[in-house]
């Protein structure tokens, strides 16, 4: 393995600016030996522009470039879901690491070339892992050891939300996560694949089958004229089709006899980024609110009614996951962080040559429930 690891990260957009700091973050912090030396995107000038604002040195139009440049030794794919497969497939068989932003692929059958790919170069010692940042909350990470630790027991409920508003107006504009071709899913796959992931990681459940029903409640909106920032746009006189979903709810039944249950909307108006958990267990609950991502409430059903109640716990001690590279105690983190824990992890599973985690496999599975519930139509699909 090089000394450091040169990066290029394809896109320069919401994630690709969210990545290129995680990188240098983490290299900062921790110590990762790596470093991001491209930044890839269509628009040259609008790449240089992000390069020079980064301090990137090289800049390309093509993906390909990259794949064949062989001073680069990770590939981090931050582009829409559409070029996942081409991109990720394309470096791992060129012996690049692989780190590319959730869903995985818009198709379960891209989903799958993504993972015979990723199998294939891993006999190689290339790595591969998926992004589903939130798994690198300090208080999920937190939260999932106490399951482990077997703290709130058999756990017989998961209820998960993700509630966001950004396109509740329906004058704003037709950006590419509103187009099917391009994303794959509306909120279903953008902001649904997060808690079916989460659901997985903190509770090791396997979903066996969900019954789902998605809604698109704008039909048509102004065609996109200028993007101007990362979830901000201005469109134009002309309208078009939405062809995704806007909100998603789903139940589930788990492996482990668990009950559980989902939603997933852009149309809930008021919250901005409520992604929320809550595992009920037979010793007692845990719940996690993202718009206060520094706090985990824990439940102890072991202690005397007369005294018990919610505990609110504080994640910001350098005991918690990755909090001990940052601040003192009580001085929190923000959604920043977990794309700089997620380099971190990915970093050090290629440096100790060991399979990082979420790994293409996790994010297919993620996948093959998101294309479940689509297809379900109020209907019971088993996985």
């Amino acid at each position: 393995m090089p000394e450091t690891l040169n990066v290029a990260v394809a896109g320069y957009a919401f994630m690709g600016r969210i990545h290129t700091a995680g990188w240098a973050q983490a290299a900062k912090f921790f110590g990762t030996p790596a470093r991001v030396t491209t930044v890839i995107g269509r628009n040259r000038e609008n790449t240089q522009a992000f390069a020079d604002a980064f301090g990137i040195p090289n800049v390309l139009t093509d993906w390909r470039d990259a794949v064949a440049d062989p001073d680069i030794h990770v590939v981090d794919v931050c582009t829409p879901g559409d070029s996942h497969v081409d991109i990720a497939i394309g470096a791992l068989e060129a012996g690049k690491h692989v780190l590319c932003e959730k869903p995985l692929a818009n198709s379960v059958e891209g989903a799958e070339r993504m993972v015979a790919a990723a199998e294939a170069a891993r006999g190689r010692g290339i790595r591969s892992m998926v992004g589903f940042s939130y798994r690198r909350t300090p208080a999920l990470a937190y939260a999932r050891q106490l399951v482990q630790e077997g703290r709130i027991g058999d756990i017989r409920h998961i209820r998960a939300v993700y509630l966001q508003d950004w396109i509740a107006d329906p004058e704003f504009p037709l950006v590419w996560r509103l187009d099917k071709d391009a994303a794959g899913s509306g909120a279903l796959g953008d902001v649904g694949a997060h808690i079916i992931d989460l659901a997985a990681f903190l509770t090791g459940h396997r979903l066996t089958g969900v019954s789902g029903l998605t809604e698109t409640f704008v039909k048509t909106r102004p065609k996109l004229a200028e993007q101007t920032g990362g979830l901000t746009a201005k469109g134009s006189t002309e309208h078009g089709d939405v062809t995704v979903d806007d909100a998603a709810v789903w139940v589930a039944r788990t492996d482990k006899g668990a009950l559980a249950t989902f939603e997933a909307t852009r149309f809930a108006v008021g919250r901005k980024n409520a992604m929320r958990i809550e595992l009920n267990g037979s010793k007692g609950s845990l719940a996690f609110d993202f718009e206060r991502m520094n706090e985990l409430e824990f439940f102890d059903f072991t202690q005397p009614a007369a005294e018990n109640g919610f505990r609110r716990i504080q994640v910001t001690e350098p005991e918690h996951p990755y909090v001990g590279a940052w601040w003192p105690a009580g001085h929190g983190l923000g959604y920043e962080h977990t794309f700089t824990h997620e380099v971190k992890a990915f970093t050090d599973a290629i440096v100790e040559g060991r399979d990082p985690e979420p790994s293409f496999a996790d994010g297919l599975a993620v996948q093959k429930v998101l294309t479940a519930i689509e297809d379900s139509k109020g209907n019971w699909v088993s996985l």
